[in-house]
């Protein structure tokens, strides 16, 4: 099995994030919170796999921020960082995962309330095999994206150096159908645990966030090219490249955010495979093997704008959709990391609803 694609796709968006970690002053703490949770049912095919509840640990290393640039302002003065985790799913089926991300913690109420959002990479000890494995139809390769989600209580300096914090998290594995099967998982878990700072406590000088920055922008034109690698999920029906041509236009709302509207036209080989099988296999579903592989639609979408770094959603519907497959509703969620003005580099998840399709890697430009 080829995974260094998908490999290469996660850490081009482990290294957006690390490009945010810039070496200026700062204070350094680390986090250690064990979790105990549960695996959301989001799809019966893995319901013979949620059978005990999970648990493992989360241990993070993080940097602040003083608003020694307009962004850090912004958005109220964010931690950036990067974090491990290990999950022991307590079946034997499932194995265990684990895993390396970059993130950035968001605070509210007075700096209490932690919010933390990583992506990463995530390896499984135990992933489907045929003749070993049959029965993990959640993970298709050892080599899995990951995103996980944190909101935490949280209290420094409860000693010199020692705090705690107590919430909760949700994790996220797939490997976004780059190898049948991928039926995914969702953890849904209780965590508590301690912070260290490597500093003693000192009170900490925020800059003051100066007047409001207005940012005005006339529409801006995007062209995006997309690829990738993926297989459909008939298990060994193959892997095969995706090449994906996006153009939109969007608004900048402010400092933080834009809107986009446009268009993409999709050419997604590992379909060409798909609508062969399913005619000469399926007869009843009445695919006839000259059905158009190809796709176009149209979109609307969100960025947020995070220093260089932006967070991308869209809505999608195809307006060509010759083949039926997963519905003609789409969505994407993405990072993209400008270079300069216009040039950027983008990675982002093309899912149907909950049910992954494929990990894209882009470039672009923005004038």
């Amino acid at each position: 099995m080829n995974c260094r694609p998908l490999l290469i796709l996660l850490f081009t968006g482990l290294w957006c994030f690390a490009q945010e970690v810039e070496d200026v002053p700062g204070r350094y703490h680390l986090d250690f919170s064990p979790y105990y949770g549960s695996i959301i049912l989001h799809n019966t095919d893995i319901s013979h796999l949620i059978n005990a509840h999970p648990s493992g640990f989360i241990l993070g290393f993080n940097k602040k921020s003083y608003g020694n640039k307009e962004w850090e302002r912004e958005y109220k003065y964010p931690d950036t960082g990067f974090s491990f985790t290990y999950q022991d799913f307590k079946n034997n089926t499932l194995g265990k995962n684990l895993g390396v991300y970059a993130h950035y913690n968001f605070y509210f109420f007075k700096r209490k309330l932690q919010f933390r959002m990583g992506q990463g990479i995530a390896y499984n000890t135990n992933p489907y095999d045929k003749n070993e494995n049959f029965r993990n139809n959640a993970f298709g390769s050892h080599f899995l994206s990951s995103t996980y989600l944190m909101l935490n209580y949280r209290q420094e300096y409860i000693t010199k150096h020692l705090g705690f914090k107590a919430g909760v998290s949700l994790i996220h594995y797939s490997n976004a159908n780059v190898k049948a099967p991928n039926t995914s998982t969702n953890t849904f878990a209780f965590n508590a645990g301690l912070v260290y700072n490597l500093d003693a406590y000192e009170p900490i000088q925020y800059l003051e966030k100066e007047d409001k920055v207005t940012v005005k922008e006339p529409l801006r034109l995007n062209l995006v090219f997309r690829t990738g690698i993926n297989e459909s999920d008939v298990i060994n029906s193959g892997q095969f490249p995706f090449y994906i041509f996006s153009g939109y236009v969007d608004k900048r709302l402010g400092r933080k955010s834009a809107i986009q509207l446009g268009a993409d036209v999709f050419f997604s080989n590992f379909l060409k495979e798909l609508i062969a099988f399913q005619s000469i296999s399926f007869p009843e579903l009445e695919v006839n093997e000259n059905d158009d592989y190809k796709r176009v639609g149209i979109f609307l979408g969100h960025e947020l704008f995070v220093n260089k770094i932006s967070v991308v959603t869209q809505l999608g519907y195809y307006v060509y959709y010759p083949f039926d497959f997963e519905g003609q509703v789409y969505n994407r969620v993405g990072l993209k990391r400008y270079f300069g003005d216009n040039w950027f580099a983008a990675v982002s998840l093309k899912s149907h609803g909950a049910k992954a399709e494929a990990v894209e890697l882009g470039v672009g430009v923005r004038w």
